[in-house]
């Protein structure tokens, strides 16, 4: 199981696992409030893309602390149709639009957006390859805020290493991944780690009825079998392990 990484199992049956939980990684609406906090000029004419934003649960949380218009972006229909329904019911329809597509193939326009969010997304396409792209869709002063997976030490044990190795092979140290941000063209704003409660709470222990609900569903699918098996190991892994890595704001400014 060690060798196997999540998005490695078929895409219908993880996005089928995971549509059905209000998150589908680490994170908090207080988290993005604070990470909010640190983008200047807010006004009913910014435009926001939320890349990678499965259902969405932070494109809402944008869109009822911002006065702005947000395109959100991801991959999986479901997903999208799962926010478009939120927004409409919350009365947001008007400000917040669901599209399908892909985050390292943007048909966006340069230089459309103020702001460019992407919650534990980035590491799809990679960390620097992300910022470098979605650079060009930023407007002048705009700025990006992803949540990126990070080492908080320069050693660790091996077996973690290898984990996160394998599932994100560019994994850095935060100041490493400052200073890729500084290289791909933005001013370092902030960085912040996500406290333990936004795994534990929001993500781990939400998990743990879907998961007997999604064995049964498919009894005598190993395919799930193993996919279940990889996430139990993934929150055994955080709980041994917590205090080397996480997942941290940054929050960068374009030159």
């Amino acid at each position: 199981m060690e060798e196997i990484k999540i998005n490695e199992f078929e895409f219908d049956l993880i996005n089928e696992f995971f549509t059905e939980l209000e998150r589908q990684g680490p994170g908090s609406p207080k988290e993005t409030i604070r990470a909010l906090s640190f983008i200047g000029n807010l006004s009913s004419k910014t435009k926001i893309a939320d890349l990678g934003c499965g259902t969405g649960i932070q494109t809402i949380v944008l869109a009822q602390n911002t006065e702005a218009s947000i395109t959100a972006l991801d991959l999986y229909a479901g997903s999208i149709d799962k926010l478009n329904l939120t927004a409409e019911k919350l009365g947001l329809q008007n400000r917040v639009k669901g599209i399908v597509g892909s985050m390292d193939n943007l048909l966006f326009q340069n230089e459309e957006f103020d702001l460019i969010w992407s919650e534990g997304a980035i590491a799809n396409i990679g960390f620097e390859k992300g910022l470098k792209h979605w650079k060009g869709f930023l407007k002048k002063d705009g700025y990006v805020a992803v949540t990126y997976e990070s080492w908080f030490t320069e050693e660790r044990p091996a077996e973690i290493e290898k984990w996160w190795v394998d599932a994100v092979p560019e994994i850095g140290t935060i100041g490493h991944n400052i200073s890729i941000m500084q290289k791909t063209g933005y001013i370092p704003v902030a960085a912040f780690t996500l406290p333990e409660s936004c795994w534990i709470d929001n993500y781990f222990i939400p998990q743990k009825t879907r998961q007997e609900e999604f064995l049964k569903k498919h009894a005598g699918n190993k395919t799930v079998e193993d996919m279940i098996s990889f996430l139990r190991r993934e929150a055994d892994l955080y709980s041994k392990y917590k205090q080397y890595y996480g997942y941290v704001f940054y929050i960068g400014k374009k030159i």
